[in-house]
């Protein structure tokens, strides 16, 4: 996929530059394969406590037992910001960077797109969605939640 730099005259394009991979440990693989397969899992402990980031140990009762959980990818932000400078290819701006409660519960950091960043605001519902933003790999983004949108 190519793009008309900034700036540039009309007719010259550049490759877009593809988002950073992530770092893919043995105790995040299961999430990334959620995020390719469409699916929200979120680790949790033996305890039951859920936790985002994923990680080695249970920070409350320190077992190394752990399954995951399917979240139902609705939840509300619970904190945002709107990055504008300095612009990081491949990024788009205003970059809508939320912090997520999940209704399971945990927090998660994503994007939030399909909204005008004026209208973002602490407890807005959104739900997760799986977007393809370079072929083959897919992003976990979460969208508003619509009065009337069909709920699930």
């Amino acid at each position: 996929m190519s793009r008309a730099e900034p700036g540039a005259p009309s007719g010259a394009t550049k490759r877009r530059r593809p988002r950073p991979r992530p770092a893919i440990t043995h105790d995040n693989d299961f999430f990334w394969k959620g995020v390719q397969a469409g699916k929200l899992l979120i680790q949790r402990c033996s305890c039951g406590r859920l936790r985002h980031p994923p990680g080695p140990m249970c920070p409350v009762c320190h077992s190394l037992e752990w399954d995951s959980l399917e979240a139902s990818g609705r939840g509300s932000v619970y904190s945002f910001v709107v990055a504008h400078h300095p612009p990081i290819p491949p990024f788009e701006y205003p970059n809508l960077i939320v912090l997520v409660e999940l209704a399971e519960g945990t927090r998660i950091v994503s994007n939030l797109r399909s909204v005008d960043p004026a209208e973002v605001a602490v407890g807005m519902p959104v739900q997760a969605e799986f977007v393809e933003l370079e072929e083959g790999r897919s992003f976990l983004q979460f969208e508003p939640i619509r009065s009337g949108r069909d709920e699930e």
